[in-house]
């Protein structure tokens, strides 16, 4: 890359915060909704509706129109162009990850370069007075927990019908879903791999506990699901044939991803199998339609964690093995069935307790 070219790649970086907050503002202020039911609304009729100067309103469009998303007639009215054709629940998976990016991630990113130094989550106390990490913080703060939990939600129904229909769960197991918070992902398990016997526990903090019995109540599976309250680094209930980590590895450095796996180790029973869903970077990390490297190291050292982020499948396989394990399966999701606006792909990688 030549120094004209690395610096025209610098202007990409400069105008991303800005282009993101127009794209986010137009959805906010309801103007590609108004369009889509009223096409050929001019900057004036948007802006009375949506209570905005008709001045900003054309400021924002500006963007719109450049990236095609929009298009302006010759009369002034404008109407949805390439948004036009998105599905509605398409946008709204889009709309869940974007609200999660303005409200988690887009201030806190401000201290990303202290964040790095202390490693801890320096926004998270400076914009909200707390203390730890996103997911202490979203039991006090309701606009950190709606954004995290909606999308969450979103993307564990999404992908664990895949995740089950990659992994073998025996006929009559004890599962034990690893920090599976509320317990949807112990609800899906059932739905998934349901047979005669099988029982699955939600380890989580203990505050969560109600919630998920609540959860499973409702579900109509309190019968077959339980929940224990505790903290994966102080002790992890024993005597299961299966444990699941899904959404959790990423969140931590190696050192505290290999007391975990020791951890899952101990809680197997002999021959037991530990199946994982998590994030992962390109075994070519200058692959450039992969675009968890773009987002994630910034997301959990500066937004949720303090440490932490992916690693490439080949990391993760190696630390199964140190932690006592047999990698029996290693898989990345397909690029081709992720829809182009989700971006993390995920991976599965299923072990055996090794005596």
């Amino acid at each position: 890359m030549t120094p004209e070219a690395t610096l025209a790649r610098f202007r990409e970086y400069m105008v991303g915060p800005s282009r993101f907050m127009s794209l986010m503002s137009c959805f906010e202020l309801g103007l590609f909704d108004q369009l889509r039911a009223t096409p050929g609304l001019t900057a004036a009729e948007l802006g009375e509706r949506a209570g905005v100067k008709p001045d900003a309103v054309e400021q924002l469009l500006f963007l719109m129109v450049k990236e095609g998303f929009v298009a302006q007639d010759t009369d002034g009215g404008y109407r949805l162009k390439a948004l036009a054709q998105v599905a509605e629940k398409d946008l709204g998976r889009a709309r869940a990850y974007m609200n999660l990016i303005k409200v988690t991630a887009l201030r806190q990113l401000f201290y990303l370069t202290e964040s790095a130094r202390t490693g801890t989550v320096v926004g998270l106390k400076e914009l909200y007075g707390a203390e730890g990490t996103l997911y202490d913080a979203v039991a006090d703060h309701q606009d950190l927990n709606d954004s995290w939990l909606t999308l969450m939600n979103t993307v564990t129904a999404n992908i664990d019908p895949w995740f089950f229909s990659q992994v073998d769960i025996p006929e009559g197991a004890r599962v034990l879903d690893l920090a599976g918070n509320t317990g949807l992902g112990a609800i899906h398990t059932y739905r998934h791999k349901a047979s005669d016997g099988l029982t699955v526990t939600t380890f989580d903090l203990p505050e969560k506990e109600s919630e998920a019995l609540a959860n499973f109540e409702a579900a109509g599976l309190a019968e077959h699901l339980s929940f224990i309250g505790g903290n994966v680094f102080e002790s992890i209930p024993t005597g299961y044939d299966i444990v699941l980590i899904k959404h959790f590895l990423d969140m931590f450095d190696h050192d505290d991803v290999a007391k975990i796996l020791t951890g899952v180790h101990a809680s197997l029973n002999p021959g037991g199998q530990v199946h994982i869903l998590v994030p992962v970077y390109p075994e070519d990390i200058t692959d450039t339609d992969n675009y968890n490297v773009d987002f994630f190291p910034a997301f959990f050292i500066g937004c949720t964690m303090g440490q932490g982020g992916p690693q490439k499948l080949s990391v993760y396989q190696q630390w199964l093995e140190e932690a006592g394990f047999k990698v029996t399966k290693a898989i990345t999701k397909d690029a081709s069935e992720i829809p182009p606006d989700v971006i993390p792909v995920q991976a599965i990688l299923c072990a055996t307790k090794v005596a």
